[in-house]
């Protein structure tokens, strides 16, 4: 059996307390998530994430540390995913820009927000990827070696 993690970008984006999160349709259900995507080939980690969050928010955004490197089973389809997860600022918005497919709307919510609707997170990751972001440390992006 040929078992192959996906590697996964994404991003926490704060302002004023709020963050910035994606509503999608996934299997006929509207979830919240991160910015995030897959990282396509010839580009490296940090154009991904910045790349993933226009496509899906029409936010620019300035990449400002590394929270963390999580590993992640989807209960749904058993696959692996390797998420890198950023943190940014939003620098400016384009809201005549069109959103992914998949993508129903950018939101703002604050953490409390999130707390309660966790039926509706993508996945555990995506509090947690708030948590690591709120408690530290946040790592220099010179750990990632392009």
């Amino acid at each position: 059996m040929d078992w192959q993690p996906h590697i996964t970008v994404a991003t926490v984006i704060e302002n004023q307390g709020r963050f910035l999160l994606v509503e999608e349709l996934k299997a006929g259900r509207l979830v919240l998530n991160q910015p995030a995507g897959h990282l396509e080939a010839n580009e490296n980690l940090r154009e991904a994430a910045v790349r993933e969050t226009l496509e899906e928010t029409g936010w620019e955004i300035e990449l400002i540390g590394l929270i963390g490197i999580y590993l992640y089973t989807a209960p749904s389809n058993g696959v692996t995913y390797q998420r890198v997860c950023f943190a940014a600022k939003a620098l400016r918005h384009d809201a005549q820009r069109p959103l992914d497919e998949g993508i129903v709307a950018a939101r703002w919510l604050s953490r409390e927000e999130l707390e309660r609707q966790p039926e509706r997170w993508r996945s555990e990751l995506v509090p947690r990827c708030i948590d690591d972001y709120l408690t530290g440390p946040l790592h220099s992006l010179d750990v990632i070696r392009n």
